[in-house]
This record gives structure tokens, C-alpha cells and sequence, in this order.
């Protein structure tokens, strides 16, 4: 586990966020993960960003995305708890988590193994569950917390040839919602984000391998990936950024165990 530290970001908060101080979010280096630190630090909250590659956690240091910076796999609960426990101590008792590091695989349910379902529950399950055990003790005893998970509408419904990502991701949806009951009394929101395909590095890389495997031009691989989306469009990362500002702020306290779609009116 290794730490980092950029400039300090000001003390003032917006109303919207008044109870938020140190935001923790995994997987913020790149894509949604990045926007959403990103849209905390311009509110003036301290943020703490956490993911494996400690190259892409440096720039966005550098790029004023977020204040500490963690190195840890989600999937290793041992570093977890460090790499959670060191940015508790650089920027204070974490008020809100945003669990919002995954994978996803591609490959038809014949095959894909025991070995592949197991990897997209440790990333995508077990990974939430590593993020979240560390911050929810501290919550408890403040009586304020807020768990944002970032799932995706794979959380909500199925899709062929992503089997494994879609059991882990329905899976990670069920943990929120029952914790959301656990916690309900207790000052805390638990809630998912279901994102549509977002415009991410993650999204950019498939729409580069169906390129390569079928010859498409990018405009005909692009139409697979919004075809779901009424809009017939990418989703922007900031407005899933957007969304997790709302979830974490006083505004909504009575919302918990939802799975709030951003996907253009996808069903």
C-alpha cells in the first residue's frame, strides 16, 4: 500500500454535500471513478482516491482530481483495510464511499467457467464488500454515512454473453439493498448508481476489440453499444458524477436501497 498527497482542496462545502467532508472512491483513477472524485473536490470536499495502478493514481493527482491517493487491489482484504485505514488517517473519518471499482469479461455462458464467475464476484461483489466493511463501523458511531455503490444496468437486467458480469453485478445490487434496511436507522444511505455504457476507457477498449474481431468500422461498433439506450448515446461520466453528488448530500436522507438507472430510459 502506498499513499499520496496533492494540494488541499478548500474547506467549503455546497449545501447539497453539507454533511460530506472526506469522500473515499475506489477505482478513482480513470472513468466514472475519476469523474465522480473530481465532482467532490470542485464541491470542496476532501477526496481520496484508490485503485491499482499507481501511475494513473499519480495523475490524477496531478491533475488536481483528489487529495490522497491509495494503492490497493479491491479484492485483497488485508490491503484494503490498510490502504482505507491510511487514507482515514491522511484526510480524516471518511464520510461517504463510493465503491466503485469492477470488471467486466465478455463470453458466452458455455464458456464461461467456474473460474470466470469467481473473478467477477471477487472484483465486483467481494471488492464492494472489502470496500465497504473498513468505513461502516466509523459511520455507526457518527451517525452519518453514505455508501454509494457504482453498479451498472447489469445490476438490473441481463445481457447475453456477460453472464458472469451480470450475476456479480445483480449480486452487488442485493448487498445494498439489504444493507440499506441494516443501516436505515442509523444515519446512513446505502444506494447503487446503474450506469448504461459510459463514456470510459473501459467502454473505448470494447468498442476496440469488436472492431478488431469483426472488422466494423467504429461507427458500426459504437451503434452495438448505444443500441440499448433510447437516447442512442454514451453516457457522460459526469452525469453519473452528478447523481452520486445528490445520493451523498442531505437532500437525499430518505433515499436508500434504490438502484437509480443512468441509461437514457433504458428498461
Amino acid at each position: 500500500m502506498e499513499a499520496g498527497k496533492a494540494a488541499q482542496g478548500g474547506e467549503q462545502r455546497g449545501e447539497e454535500t453539507a454533511g460530506v467532508r472526506h469522500v473515499l472512491v475506489t477505482g478513482g483513477a480513470r472513468g466514472i471513478g475519476r469523474a465522480i472524485a473530481g465532482a467532490f473536490r470542485e464541491r470542496g470536499m476532501r477526496v481520496s482516491i484508490l485503485g491499482r495502478d499507481r501511475a494513473a493514481l499519480d495523475a490524477a493527482l496531478a491533475a488536481g482530481v483528489a487529495d490522497f491517493a491509495m494503492s490497493a487491489d479491491v479484492t485483497d482484504e488485508a490491503a484494503m483495510a490498510e490502504a482505507i485505514g491510511a487514507a482515514g488517517a491522511a484526510g480524516g473519518a471518511i464520510d461517504c464511499l463510493v465503491a466503485n471499482a469492477g470488471a467486466a469479461t465478455t463470453a458466452p455462458f458455455v464458456r464461461s467457467d467456474a473460474a470466470q464467475f469467481r473473478a467477477m464476484t471477487e472484483v465486483n461483489l467481494i471488492g464492494v464488500v472489502n470496500a465497504i466493511h473498513p468505513v461502516l463501523p466509523g459511520m455507526t458511531a457518527r451517525g452519518f454515512g453514505r455508501i454509494i455503490v457504482v453498479a451498472s444496468t447489469a445490476a438490473l437486467k441481463g445481457y447475453a454473453y456477460v453472464s458472469a458480469y451480470c450475476a456479480a453485478k445483480h449480486a452487488a445490487l442485493g448487498l445494498v439493498r439489504a444493507l440499506a434496511l441494516e443501516t436505515a436507522r442509523k444515519g446512513i444511505t446505502v444506494n447503487a448508481l446503474c450506469p448504461g455504457f459510459t463514456d470510459t476507457d473501459m467502454v473505448a477498449s470494447g468498442i476496440e476489440k469488436v472492431m478488431a474481431t469483426t472488422g466494423r468500422s467504429h461507427e458500426e461498433a459504437l451503434a452495438d453499444f448505444v443500441a440499448h439506450n433510447p437516447q442512442g448515446r454514451l453516457v457522460d461520466p459526469r452525469e453519473v458524477a452528478d447523481a452520486a453528488l445528490w445520493l451523498a448530500g442531505d437532500a437525499a436522507g430518505a433515499v436508500t436501497g434504490q438502484a437509480i438507472a443512468i441509461a437514457g430510459g433504458e428498461a
